[in-house]
């Protein structure tokens, strides 16, 4: 009886270690679904300010695989007018379901959470709100296109975009 306790003890970590390589593995290859976002990225971009008129700014995001790659980290910077307008940095993790993501969002000002996103075709989309919807994709010319928009009785209205040329990977 000893020696069966023994074995059992002994192959236990081995059986663990078993299960974390595939849930490893799988998380790596949701991830890898997101490569065509990493890389460094630099452009212009616009938003509403509280008064409805267009803001324009200057991006960039840094886009890397972390954990071995089962993360992706994204570190977004925002300039307008020599004024920081947008510091945040993301961590994407595999969520629940295939194709699913969670999205861990930081902010400068101290704001975060966890939100839904999804790849839907080749276009990624996060929900930092049910009625707010970010929807990045890669456009024809090689660009991050990026857009905001909020649900206002159920018509989208665009508050956000940005255009971002790929200047290294």
């Amino acid at each position: 009886m000893k020696n069966l306790l023994l074995i059992v003890l002994i192959c236990l970590p081995l059986v663990a270690s078993s299960q974390n390589f595939e849930l490893n593995k799988e998380a790596k290859q949701e991830l890898k679904k997101l490569e065509f976002l990493i890389g460094e990225w630099k452009g212009k971009g616009w938003m509403m300010n509280q008064s409805r008129e267009k803001m324009s700014f200057d991006q960039t995001e840094k886009v890397t695989l972390k954990l071995g790659g089962t993360a992706l980290l994204i570190e977004g910077q925002g300039e307008a007018n020599g004024q920081n307008v947008h510091n945040a940095l993301a961590i994407v993790k595999m969520g629940k379901e295939n194709g699913k993501y969670d999205f861990h969002s930081y902010l400068q000002s101290n704001q975060h959470g966890t939100y839904e996103s999804e790849l839907v075709g080749e276009v990624f989309y996060w929900y930092p709100t049910n009625n707010v919807r970010y929807v990045i994709k890669i456009n024809e010319k090689g660009q991050w296109y990026e857009i905001g928009e909020a649900n206002a009785g159920g018509t989208w209205y665009q508050f956000m975009e940005m255009t971002l040329d790929k200047v290294s990977n």
